[in-house]
Order: structure tokens, then sequence, then C-alpha cells
């Protein structure tokens, strides 16, 4: 499939794919998404907004110039300035990621200036590109230094240099995210709507949405990082209603379906914090989440992984050639699917619940 290269978030030919529960494939314009759904559903959407995580700067031992893409922390909190982040050579998003240079080699004490900002690196993590750094200076500042000096992440697939407000959601509200939770870039006032005139109910949750590539395999195996999310008592409250008037939760995007079923995997789903390290994938049990509304993915990322909690290998084998036949755009400017859980997976979640 051939990725998305302009940075519009609902352009008027994008499409839909509908995977339904039986595997039936169907395809629909993506602005008709809102039809698929029925009286008593819920959309649960992530509200985070996404950071300029990208920081240029000097590895201060050696002179060499660096990249840093933050990628994680362990809270949502403002007063949390020490962050997982993922280390390159000198250069930017138009190398891809695979052919960037390795970074200056890193240890635990060393610093690293980006603009008007310092961070001293706490810990390599079990790969030498990856650490945990804390910023000095107030919080105030380092998130203020991290706004004037950082970029958001980009890749070399999309030529134009990204502005904040193209990887902002229309629903985006604390700047949390990594990289966009851009399932939510189908979203648009009018489809909100759409839903409320046909009784569909929408909540939202906040998820640090994280980095969806390096560019080098092994660190990719780890995707995705654990992720900071917050779920809201009246979100916890809207799925309750749903499930007791017989409707379905239909969430916008893998990191709402990983702060859903991370939070409930104890079987009931509280309201509050917490910090999603599990991996979905075919065979995970679904105890909260009946459908995804989510981008075109390609075989072997984690985003394309998630999905096999929902339709099995046959079924996502046959969605995957036929968003190759159709020319359906990947990324996050590229296409959706709606995938319904299958009958099947249905069963076992209620049982592992």
């Amino acid at each position: 499939m051939t990725p998305a290269v302009e940075p519009v978030q609902r352009p008027p030919g994008a499409r839909l794919l509908v995977v339904g529960a039986d595997g039936a494939l169907r395809h629909a314009r993506r602005s008709d998404w809102p039809h698929e759904l029925a009286p008593g559903d819920l959309v649960v959407a992530n509200d985070a907004a996404t950071l300029p995580a990208s920081l240029t700067g000097v590895h201060e031992p050696t002179g060499a110039g660096l990249e840093a893409r933050l990628a994680a922390r362990r809270t949502l909190g403002p007063g949390d300035v020490t962050f997982t982040a993922v280390l390159f050579g000198a250069g930017d998003y138009r190398t891809p990621t695979e052919r960037r240079r390795p970074p200056p080699a890193a240890q635990p004490g060393d610093a690293l200036t980006f603009g008007p900002l310092t961070a001293c690196i706490q810990a390599v993590l079990e790969h030498p590109r990856l650490v945990r750094l804390t910023f000095e200076g107030e919080p105030a500042a380092v998130w203020a230094g991290i706004a004037a000096h950082g970029a958001p992440v980009q890749y070399a697939y999309m030529a134009p240099r990204l502005a904040l407000w193209d990887v902002w959601t229309p629903i985006a509200g604390p700047p949390v995210a990594f990289e966009p939770p851009s399932a939510g870039f189908a979203l648009d006032w009018a489809g909100l709507r759409e839903l409320r005139w046909q009784g569909v109910d929408f909540a939202t949750l906040t998820h640090a949405a994280g980095l969806s590539s390096t560019g080098d395999p092994a660190l990719d195996a780890r995707l995705p990082l654990p992720e900071a999310y917050r779920i809201p008592a009246s979100t916890v409250a809207a799925v309750a209603s749903a499930r007791a008037r017989g409707g379905r939760v239909i969430a916008v995007g893998t990191t709402v379906t990983r702060a859903l079923e991370h939070a409930a995997r104890r079987g009931w789903l509280p309201a509050g914090e917490g910090l999603a390290d599990q991996r979905l994938g075919p065979g995970t049990p679904l105890r909260i989440v009946d459908a995804i509304l989510s981008g075109a993915h390609e075989p072997g990322s984690s985003h394309y992984e998630l999905l096999g909690a929902f339709a099995d290998p046959p079924v996502l084998r046959g969605a995957d050639a036929a968003l190759q036949h159709a020319g359906y755009r990947t990324h996050e400017f590229g296409d959706s699917v709606l995938v319904w859980r299958s009958a099947s997976r249905g069963t076992r979640a209620r049982r592992a619940a």
C-alpha cells in the first residue's frame, strides 16, 4: 500500500473498509462511518494533543549532533519531565529512519542540550538508542522549551514539514501524545452531530500515544512502549450504560483499545490513571471493545498486530488484499478500516471477563 503524502486529515475522498463480525468486507466513504453504528452504541476517542516531540540537539561529551524523539513518560502529570527517548544521529526526517546515522554512544550521566534545554541521561534501556532522560529546570520552563524548540515527529514519506496543528485531532486537549492518535483524524463535528442524531453516545479518554517506528528492527520489536493513560469516571459510566442497554463499544484507534483493555484486565473497568504495558494481538481476549476504527496499517507493525485481537488471520489477509487492490493509503493521513470483533472472539472475551 502507498502512504498518504499530504497532511490533510479529512480529504474528501477518504475511504473506509468495513470488516464485519462475519468476516465480510465492504467499501464505504469514511465520512459515512457513523452510519455503521446503531442506537445505544458508544464511541470512545483519545483526546490527547500531540507534543512537538522531535528535539534537535548536541551530545555534550562528544559535541556530536543528534535528534531525540521523546517516546513515553510514566505519568501524564505536567510535573513529570523524565522521558523515555529514542536517539538518532545528526539529520532529520528527510532521511528514512532505517537509514539514519546512529547517535553518539550514550552513557548514564551524559548531558544533552536542545536549544534552551538541558537533559541528563539517567539510563540506557537495554538498547543503545533507547534512553531515559530527565530535563533540568522547573517543569513549566521545560514544557515551554519543548514547545519552542521541538517539532512534530515526522517520517520521510511526508515531504512537507508538519506543523503542530497538522497533528492535533479536532478534539485535542491535554498535550501528552508523542505521535498523533491519528485514528481521530476521521472525526469532525458533523460526524459527532450525526452520532448524536443516531442515538450513539460519545466519550473520551487520554492516552499518551507513542512512536510508531524507529527504523531499527530490534527496537521496533519493543513497540509499543508502556504508555500512560487516564480514563474519566464519566467514560466508565458511559461504557456501563452502553453495556446495560445492549450497545457496543467502538474504539477510535489502537490507543483507546490499549487503554480500555489494560484498565479492564482484572475483569472490570475502573476510572483513573494507568500505564498500558501490554501487547494486544491474536489470542488476546477483548473485555470492553467491540470494534475499532483505525488507520490502514501494514502487516508487521504493532498497530496491525493489534487488529488480530478483533479478526482471525484469514480475515485480515483478505482485508489486506482488498486494501491493496483498491489502492488505500496508509499511515496517519491515510484511509481507515472499521473492524468488528468476530463472533468467536466475542465468546472468548466474555468468558475471560
